[in-house]
């Protein structure tokens, strides 16, 4: 098992020497974080930064090459080896560490300081367009010359199933896969040699179970003290409705520490599964005929220290609260794209899964594509969507959020009457009249391709980022589209 007791102790053990803030090691200058290393016995420096598509990457230096110059200039990496970034002919690009957010990795065997890296184009000597993490970055700053607020909070949900095994096959000759886990209740029958205990959740029976029904309590548990050991504000964990499905707690945040804290909280789930000889993942659908998994992300707007989003509206919210719902309204089902970036994520966004499909707003209503949630104090008025998924890009996504709800207050786009009824229920002639999310990466696409003039606002995104991830997207769609599925086989093959 993980014993990440051991850095915890080390981290109170060298608190002379540990500059923390609530978002984990934070250094203000060169000179800090060398101290740091020498007296804590840091051996190697990671470099961690984001793709288009969310998924982290690193280099690894030794600790004698990490200096006062690397420090300030970054080192250079071929950007042409990361999809939908540079060509080959103009492939060298910086990561410049950013030493305000850096981490003792749990994981690593030798004593390794994980740092987060902004991307630069070394020609303009500017961040790099395509980097999510700037254009996190460039939306917070953004926000502030918009005079609308000066902080913008974001704290996500995100669920995630749990397996023992999993085979994939993915060749011309042989598509399909099989997973298995002890909770699957396709397990209820299988003779295992201890014996079958028996007890483990029903289809969508899931939610809330005490163990041994709850079989996996313990490395939960496990990860949420390694994400809290990693700078990451932590509050609970549990298990979710579908057999092998759960979600952690973490606390909400700026938007880019948060951005920033979901990819730690996907590093620590992975690995800590993976130490204990298990596999997990965020993949939207990965169980048919059981829930799926989302990433509900509440978010709202601050200035000079006081909630934007409290007054005397619907729900107790402010008007700039309803206009920003108008944005995310008027603009969802290009969100989609963003909030829901892959062919999964569609089999996930259907009726009778708990998953949102209709784009309407409503206060304590899990229903809807946007819930007010109760709260007793003005500094806990917020918005929850709910329909994104963990397999966005968390800096670009939710920088997608904030633009498009900025795009509603700027705009004064009203969202039109709450409906405060479970849409799930609503008869055929309501659904009709009722805008849904899209149907299929390809609609979210399609719909990015028609209204994005929102995200080019302040340069936050650019036009090549943009073109660049509807590219990648649509490569990923056609490999699904004509790859035949064994179903279709069911369905055709003496037809």
């Amino acid at each position: 098992m993980l014993q990440v007791s051991v850095i915890v102790f080390n981290a109170t053990a060298n608190e002379g020497v540990l500059p923390v803030n609530k978002y984990g090691l934070s250094f203000k200058n060169s000179a800090e974080i060398l101290k740091y290393i020498e007296e804590t016995d840091v051996r190697y420096i990671d470099f961690n930064f984001t793709d288009i598509r969310g998924k982290w990457h690193h280099t690894t230096q030794h600790v004698d090459t990490f200096d006062r110059d690397m420090i300030e200039n970054g080192i250079y990496f071929d950007g042409s080896s990361i999809a939908g970034w540079k060509g080959i002919q103009e492939s060298d690009m910086a990561l410049k560490p950013d030493i305000g957010r850096v981490v003792l990795d749990p994981f690593a065997a030798q004593k390794t300081l994980k740092v987060f890296c902004d991307v630069y184009d070394p020609i303009k000597n500017a961040p790099y367009s395509s980097d999510p993490r700037s254009v996190a970055r460039a939306a917070e700053t953004y926000l502030k010359k918009s005079g609308l607020g000066d902080m913008a909070y974001f704290g996500p949900e995100l669920e995630f199933f749990v397996f023992d095994d999993v085979r994939i096959h993915s060749q011309m000759n042989h598509v399909g896969y099989e997973i298995d886990s002890i909770e699957g209740p396709y397990n209820s029958g299988r003779d295992y040699p201890t014996g079958n205990m028996g007890h483990r959740p029903g289809i969508k029976g899931g939610y809330f179970p005490d163990a041994p029904v709850d079989s996996l309590s313990d490395i939960r548990s496990e990860m949420v003290t390694v994400i809290e050991s990693m700078g990451v504000p932590v509050e609970k964990h549990h298990h979710e409705v579908a057999p092998s499905q759960h979600e952690l707690g973490i606390k909400f945040a700026p938007m880019l520490a948060c951005a920033d804290n979901v990819q730690l909280y996907k590093y620590a789930v992975r690995n800590v599964a993976h130490s204990y000889g298990k596999t997990a993942t965020f993949m939207p659908k990965p169980i048919y005929g059981d829930n799926g998994s989302g990433m509900h992300v509440h978010q709202s707007i601050w200035k000079g220290g006081k909630p934007l989003f409290a007054g005397k509206s619907y729900a107790d919210l402010s008007e700039d609260a309803l206009y920003y719902i108008g944005g995310i309204m008027k603009h969802a089902r290009a969100l989609n794209a963003f909030t829901n970036p892959s062919t999964n994520s569609y089999k996930r966004l259907v009726p009778g899964y708990e998953a949102p499909v209709l784009l309407a707003y409503s206060s304590a209503n899990r229903s809807a594509a946007c819930r007010i949630p109760l709260s007793n104090s003005p500094k806990g008025k917020r918005i929850e969507l709910r329909f994104p998924d963990p397999t966005a890009n968390p800096y670009l996504s939710f920088a997608a959020m904030l633009m498009a709800g900025l795009d509603g207050i700027e705009n004064k786009i009203h969202p039109g009457e709450a409906i405060d009824k479970n849409l799930y229920a609503l008869s055929d002639e309501e659904n009709s009249k009722t805008p849904h999310v899209c149907a299929s990466l390809e609609e979210a696409l399609h719909t990015l391709e028609a209204d994005h003039e929102f995200l080019l606002k302040g340069n936050v995104f650019s036009k090549e980022l943009i073109d660049s991830f509807i590219s990648l997207k649509k490569e990923e769609a056609q490999m699904t589209s004509m790859t035949p599925h064994p179903v279709e086989f069911l369905m055709y093959y003496s037809s």
